[in-house]
């Protein structure tokens, strides 16, 4: 008996050591063991199995294992599902697609611009927007649909299966996700907008349509969707794959392009709220690619980054901006200025102000047509390093400096004030909606009146319309900027935007007058 015991015994261990085998055979082990018990120790052994057998048991059901699992697939922050439980979920509701004839949907949403908006507001901050695209998603949709956070600023939904879906009710979706996430989100003193990109795939795009597929499948479309822009929608496609290798092929050709001469300075006009003259230009590098077109900085400022090709991007920069404001005299137009962004790996850079006084007597342009455009958040670090004494040898020059993205980099006054700044550029975080929010009015009218006080001009960034416009110009600011007034053009194109400029705002405020 006591042979036949332990065999019993080191059959139970090996068992107890596959833990998947025990949950299947958890009703046939319990009278086995209790068995054993009454064999081996008679009534004392089948009371304390009785009270302790029933433990380890429930530990290892099917019940108990499920809690543990879906406690664990639940996101800690938002209470939505984690990448790993979403997928099983997601699998276990595509089983039966093909022989039910239904189809489903996956969406692959990112809060734009996320890192820049946990690094101006914090963490905190971050993660209450967090929370509310959680919020507004779960209230968007069914009680059958699956979301989960996906990535630090990523999210996922999985449409219950339905009959019928295609890709104009996939946008509609879409769309409707966008406009709950981007209803304005009530933090601390303020409101914050934020916009999300969104890719989706339809089960019927796929050959052989599964969770991970189309999960996958739905990230690629959201990268399609980030790089035209923020706030943009993007269906999966078959050729998508191939886009990929082509933008892979871009991104290695991105390190030759300064070799090749392909990249342009193209001008966006700042213009006066009070007279409607144009008081500026800003430099606004593009790649003009000789297959794909104009290709914005997204597509190689990182690869110029990390081959150390940033100073020759902003000599550049800087010389083609010259010579346009050079064409600009001599074709009788007035342009006080041209502003032209330098971050912080240039201005760090020992030889940077005799570039400049180079390349101004060059063009035989006096300092004060020229504008250097300084990050907010590049001030905010350097409390005293090359950053600082560049600057303050370019404002020497006769240079104007103004304060880029102003309000998003922790730039305190007296940080402000040790800089010889002449203007701020207020981040188009805090202009979208101004006529129509009175939070972001009454912020504005604070950096105005602020401004005012220290003896510094103010430029709106991001005016997308007339409405934001007036209600600039009403609250005090001096100059405006963004698609509301212009897009970026190339230089030829300038000529003719100013020469229709000239004609709208009317006779009584001709330019003409050629600068000394």
């Amino acid at each position: 008996m006591q042979s036949r015991l332990d065999t019993f015994l080191a059959s139970f261990r090996a068992y107890w050591a596959r833990e998947s085998s025990v949950r299947r055979v958890v009703p046939l082990l319990f009278p086995l063991v209790t068995l054993a018990a009454w064999l081996g120790f008679g009534e004392i052994g089948l009371l304390v199995c009785a009270f302790l057998l029933p433990v380890p048991f429930l530990m290892l059901s099917p019940f108990a294992t499920g809690k543990r699992r879906k406690k664990s697939e639940v996101d800690g922050l938002t209470g939505l599902l984690t990448p790993a439980g979403f997928e099983r979920q997601m699998q276990e509701k595509m089983e039966t697609l093909e022989e039910d004839g239904r189809t489903t949907a996956c969406f692959s949403i990112k809060i734009d611009n996320f890192a820049r908006l946990r690094e101006n507001h914090g963490d905190q901050a971050a993660e209450e927007v967090l929370r509310y695209v959680a919020e507004r998603l779960k209230n968007a949709l069914r009680s059958g649909d699956l979301v989960s956070r996906s990535g630090d600023a990523s999210f996922a939904v999985a449409l219950e299966p339905i009959a019928f879906f295609d890709i104009e009710s996939g946008i509609q979706m879409a769309t409707r996700f966008q406009t709950a996430i981007e209803e304005p989100m009530p933090l601390q003193m303020a409101s914050i907008y934020v916009s999300c990109s969104i890719g989706f795939c339809l089960s019927s795009r796929l050959n052989r349509p599964s969770a991970t597929a189309m999960v996958q499948a739905a990230d690629m479309a959201m990268c399609e969707a980030q790089l035209t822009g923020d706030s943009n929608i993007r269906a999966y496609s078959t050729d998508m794959g191939r886009k990929v290798i082509s933008r892979r092929k871009t991104q290695s050709e991105a390190a030759r392009t300064l070799q090749r001469d392909q990249i342009r300075a193209w001008f966006q006009p700042q213009v006066s709220t009070d007279t409607g003259l144009v008081t500026g230009f800003e430099a606004l590098a593009r790649w003009e690619h000789p297959e794909r077109g104009i290709l914005a900085p997204i597509q190689f400022l990182d690869v110029l980054h990390q081959t150390g090709q940033m100073g020759q991007l902003a000599d550049l920069m800087l010389r083609q901006s010259l010579d346009a404001v050079r064409a600009w005299d001599d074709a009788g137009f007035t342009v006080p200025m041209v502003g032209v962004n330098f971050a912080g790996e240039e201005l760090r850079s020992p030889t940077l102000v005799e570039r400049i006084q180079w390349e101004l007597d060059r063009t035989e342009l006096e300092a004060k047509r020229l504008g250097i455009e300084v990050l907010e958040s590049v001030v905010a670090g350097t409390p005293d390093d090359m950053v600082v004494r560049n600057v303050e040898a370019i404002s020497t020059l006769g240079c104007t400096v103004d304060l880029d993205d102003f309000g998003t980099g922790h730039a305190s006054i007296s940080s402000i004030r040790r800089l010889p700044v002449k203007r701020i550029k207020i981040d188009r975080s805090f202009v979208t909606n101004i006529d129509k929010d009175p939070d972001q009015q009454r912020m504005i009218a604070a950096i105005v009146t602020m401004a005012e006080r220290l003896g510094l001009e103010t430029l709106a960034e991001g005016v997308e319309n007339s409405a934001e416009h007036a209600m600039l110009a009403q609250l005090g600011c001096s100059h405006v900027q963004g698609y509301g007034i212009a897009r970026p053009m190339p230089f030829y194109e300038t000529i003719k935007w100013m020469t229709e400029h000239r004609e709208k705002i009317g006779p009584a405020l001709q330019i003409g007058n050629k600068p000394h």
